[in-house]
């Protein structure tokens, strides 16, 4: 559920899904999507900053403060030169994602204790680990070439016994009918950071958020600023069925902010 809380000219601030701060919804129209992609390379300047800022993707490892804990995420820098396969090392739009989720449950903005939370195109497994240590049941999810490495970082940073949610890793083919635990009891929270990369995979997604979400679910996906035709076409096709919001950067957390990297909120219309 979209809530309007107030609106100058074309920008309409709205509380959306269960998330307790603001964001920018975008309106529904022929122009829409196309304006939001025109605002964020003419207002950020993606190509301009630094890519990679608070990772290193030639390091086999990634560590991470966050919630307490320090993190230490395993990477596979040499499958980058495999094509198509980019979940094998960490992006900054993960480690946004990550922080923003820690930086809104400790500001009150968000509540994960006990939700049921799925994460899509997991990879590393960063987001959906730390989703787990801020109390989520969290199940996260990639294709089966990419578990192995998934499930080494969730019983890496997740076998103490402090951890105050809990996590399985489960595969996931968007566009196929997904696995009754993940559909059963329809998840308060879906996550994914860097989801958005091809016009193929498009269709594929937003049909898997349609299968996996109901009216009380929350999704944020972040991702990196690169080819803005790309994003323009994701944005088309969910805009049709989702209400969208971009979280501005004064919401992340304050040291873990990127003009490379957009936050997005949606729920079922």
């Amino acid at each position: 559920m979209a809530t309007a809380d107030e609106e100058e000219g074309k920008v309409v601030m709205v509380r959306i899904g269960s998330y307790g701060g603001k964001a920018r919804v975008l309106l529904v129209g022929e122009e829409s999507a196309a304006e939001e992609t025109m605002l964020l390379w003419g207002f950020q300047q993606p190509t301009l900053s630094k890519p990679n800022a608070f990772v290193s993707q030639s390091s086999l490892q990634l560590r991470l403060d966050a919630c307490g804990h320090s993190l230490s995420i395993l990477q596979s820098p040499s499958s980058l030169g495999t094509p198509g396969v980019t979940g094998a090392v960490m992006w900054d739009s993960g480690v946004v994602l990550a922080k923003f989720l820690e930086h809104a449950v400790d500001s009150g903005m968000l509540l994960l204790q006990g939700k049921k939370v799925v994460e899509l195109g997991s990879g590393c497994g960063l987001v959906g680990c730390v989703a787990a240590l801020l109390g989520g049941q969290v199940i996260l999810t990639d294709m089966p070439d990419r578990l192995r490495l998934l499930k080494k970082n969730v019983e890496a940073n997740l076998k103490h016994g402090n951890v105050r949610g809990s996590a399985t890793v489960m595969e996931l083919l968007w566009g196929d009918d997904p696995d009754q635990e993940l559909i059963e009891q329809k998840p308060d929270y879906v996550l994914g950071s860097d989801v958005v990369y091809s016009e193929e995979a498009v269709a594929d997604l937003v049909a898997t958020l349609l299968q996996l979400c109901g009216s009380e679910t929350t999704i944020f996906l972040s991702g990196e600023l690169r080819n803005d035709a790309i994003l323009e076409y994701f944005l088309e096709v969910a805009m049709k069925s989702f209400t969208v919001g971009r979280v501005d950067q004064t919401q992340w957390h304050p040291d873990y902010c990127s003009s490379r990297v957009v936050l997005y909120v949606l729920v079922k219309k």
